[in-house]
């Protein structure tokens, strides 16, 4: 068989393929109903791990117990000082849904 037809075939193969695994992923692909990040533990757990590496373990831990909220299906976690101290905070956003890290940042 010519050489272009063997690639013409396996193209049309492939791209008949293509919807089929689509499918098959959307079907094994797992969501919770609350989403991958349901209440605060989890939301301030997560939180941890990402701002420890960036921004030090000592640093973060200063600025415990964290303001959690949720908004728009978002959880915001901020961190706080102590009363008369002055400095920033690390404030990281987290999707609800996904855990997908929206915004990490920290003021001066």
């Amino acid at each position: 068989m010519n050489k272009k037809v063997i690639v013409f075939l396996g193209l049309i193969f492939f791209l008949g393929m293509t919807p089929f695994c689509d499918i098959l992923a959307q079907e094994h692909a797992y969501v919770p109903d609350e989403g991958f990040v349901p209440d605060q533990t989890t939301a301030v757990i997560l939180a941890e791990a990402i701002l420890k590496p960036i921004y030090g373990e000592e640093n973060i831990n200063r600025q415990k117990p964290f303001k959690v909220t949720l908004k728009n299906n978002v959880w915001i976690i901020t961190g706080t000082l102590p009363e008369g101290l002055m400095g920033g905070v690390a404030i990281i956003e987290i999707s609800k849904k996904d855990a997908k890290i929206i915004r990490v940042s920290h003021g001066k």
